[in-house]
């Protein structure tokens, strides 16, 4: 007879999590089809790469790697401070966003607690709360055919706020759906939600969404206390690889982040890459002025495929493809990937990144293929 398997031993509430699936890396691809010549439009990444100051402190970094980083993050936390106009003691520090969701809600939840979250909201809100064993109370999006198709609906949001409520996650705007609210909205939303709960505005995408006038979620700390603002420098500022976000919240919301917050959770190499970005605004706008672009070269080239191409605020867009795992498995054999959303419930769907005019292109030309009546299947 065999052992029992020693991960009984787990919590229920993570023996009961399905692990993040992550974009498929190129290398994974090359492996498994000897494929070389391949774009990746599946992560949000900025094609554009890091600053070049960036890039020249991180290789300055790399002479110390032999030493630990400064676990506080001063030089970084004096630069965002500086940047944003606020109190250092606002500011915690994580390995990237995604860090910080997970540090909310170990700090926030337990057993006895609930966090609201929208339908279609980023994966790892659903998953950092189910690990503390709290209640998620998932809220249905705006429907398909609504002005803001599979939009957070921020009215049944707040309606949905219990007793048990400690936090209340906002994606503005949302990955994968694009989606966003505007400033009046979230606004209402922060004057009427309970002060017994936190309210997360995650802006990952903020650089991105400006274009839609998008509110600085920054700015609103400054009138409401229980609110909590993410953001990240792996999109815009093109530091994915070395995984560098922070939050700006209450000093005393921070306080107890940093008491759940591992001493040197970001590398001495990302806190140098990330302090140096912020020397150099341009790049983040060329980020932007990227996206804008490949918005408006996808937006003319999908619905001549029969593509419907939701409305997004971000730096990628959701697009109704008819069978998006079909259609990501065609795209691999061609090199191009991108990501498939059955598992966020929309099989429709596929998430395509914007890319350089040169990448977009070659998407649409390639996705002309597998749409063909003659692909493979």
């Amino acid at each position: 007879m065999s052992a029992p398997s020693p991960a009984r031993l787990a919590a229920d509430a993570v023996r009961d999590l399905a692990p993040y699936v992550t974009g498929k890396p190129m290398s994974e691809l090359e492996r498994e089809l000897g494929i070389t010549d391949i774009i990746k439009l599946a992560s949000n990444e900025n094609p554009l790469g890091p600053s070049p100051l960036a890039l020249e402190a991180m290789r300055r970094a790399l002479e110390e790697t032999w030493l630990y980083p400064d676990g506080n993050g001063h030089e970084l936390k004096m630069a965002l401070a500086r940047t944003h106009a606020v109190a250092p003691e606002q500011i915690t520090l994580g390995n990237g966003s995604n860090d910080l969701i997970v540090l909310l809600a170990e700090a926030f939840l337990t057993a006895r607690h609930a966090a609201v979250i929208s339908e279609y909201a980023f994966a790892i809100y659903g998953l950092a709360i189910q690990a503390t064993g709290a209640r998620t109370i998932t809220v249905p999006a705006y429907p398909q055919g609504s002005s803001m198709p599979f939009g957070h609906d921020l009215e049944a949001m707040l309606a949905a706020i219990d007793a048990d409520t400690r936090l209340v996650y906002i994606a503005n705007p949302n990955n994968p759906t694009g989606t966003w609210n505007d400033e009046a909205a979230i606004r209402r939303f922060l004057d009427r939600a309970p002060s017994s709960c936190l309210v997360v505005l995650d802006e990952a995408y903020f650089e991105y969404s400006r274009r839609r006038g998008c509110p600085d979620g920054i700015a609103l700390t400054r009138q409401y206390p229980n609110l909590v603002v993410l953001r990240t420098f792996s999109k815009a500022h093109a530091l994915a690889g070395v995984r560098v976000g922070f939050g700006v919240s209450h000093p005393d919301v921070a306080n107890m982040l940093n008491r759940v917050r591992q001493p040197f959770n970001v590398s001495l190499v990302g806190l140098a890459g990330a302090e140096a970005a912020l020397r150099d605004p341009d790049q983040s706008r060329r980020a932007a002025r990227l996206a804008e672009e490949g918005e408006r070269q996808l937006a003319a080239g999908l619905p001549k495929l029969g593509v419907t191409a939701y409305p997004t605020a971000g730096n990628f867009v959701l697009a109704d493809v008819g069978d998006g795992q079909a259609v990501f498995t065609r795209l691999l054999r061609k090199g191009v990937i991108v990501r498939p959303m059955g598992g966020y419930g929309l099989p429709r769907c596929v998430r395509i990144t914007f890319g350089t005019a040169e990448q977009n292109e070659r998407l649409l030309a390639a996705l002309a293929d597998c749409l063909s009546p003659r692909a493979d299947p």
